[in-house]
Order: structure tokens, then sequence, then C-alpha cells
């Protein structure tokens, strides 16, 4: 199975409890579907290194319906458009 993944976004917090967040936009060539990827982990340096890392995957749609405008969001809505601007339909093109 082929991936190809595109990152939206990723924040990194620390340094004693490290918590880090990422989307990537991801396209897996053999079902040909597209979606978006979330991966969360958090470590806590303090109590012997524990970490709990959670990964989740959403369609598009449900994705910018989250509450909140991410920079993930505004990344996505960008690539978006960059598909569709200056573009015309090829099917109205008869």
């Amino acid at each position: 199975m082929a991936l190809l993944k595109r990152e939206l976004y990723r924040q990194v917090k620390g340094p004693e409890i490290t918590h880090a967040d990422r989307c990537t936009l991801v396209f897996d060539t053999d079902t040909k579907s597209l979606y978006v990827e979330r991966e969360v982990a958090h470590l806590e340096a303090t109590i012997g290194g524990t970490v709990d890392y959670q990964t989740a995957t959403m369609d598009i749609a449900d994705y910018l319906k989250q509450g909140g405008q991410t920079a993930g969001h505004r990344e996505l809505w960008r690539l978006l458009r960059t598909l569709f601007d200056g573009r015309s339909d090829p099917a109205s093109e008869d």
C-alpha cells in the first residue's frame, strides 16, 4: 500500500510536558481514498517518560467542519484553492 502524504499542520509544546499535534493530508493509492490523518502525542518527562500516542483519520469535509480555524485548516483551504482557481471545467468545454 502506497500512501502519499502532505503535512498540513504541526505544533509541538514543551519541554517538561511535551505535546505534539500533527495533521496530514493522505492519499491512499491502493484504495484511491483521500483523507486527513491526525496524530497526537503526549510525553510527560517528569513521570518516568509516560507517552500517550493517538492517531485518527477523518474525511476532508469532517476535518473542515471541526470548530476553530487552525493552521491546518488554512493550509488545506489553500491547497484546495490552488486545485480549482483559474482552471475551467473540462466538462463545460464542449
